[in-house]
């Protein structure tokens, strides 16, 4: 079998993940997509940029990535 440069991808499958948020949460969540509206022109829902903020954050700490790294 030939070796592709590309590897395999992942499975990128979606998961379903329901949560519940307090009203302080979800109207900062509201605030935050109004602004996303106001600054991108383009509206996009909550349930679309939640995933994306939690990537971000995740992304940007430090010691989750160090943690999660091979041979840590």
């Amino acid at each position: 079998m030939p070796e592709l440069k590309l590897a395999k991808l992942p499975d990128r499958t979606p998961v379903k993940l329901a949560i519940i948020v307090t009203p302080d949460l979800h109207q900062m969540l509201q605030d935050y997509a109004a602004l996303y509206a106001e600054t991108y022109g383009r509206e996009e829902p909550v349930a679309e940029l939640v995933p994306a903020m939690l990537a971000a954050f995740l992304e940007s700490d430090r010691s989750f990535v160090r943690a999660r790294s091979p041979g840590k």
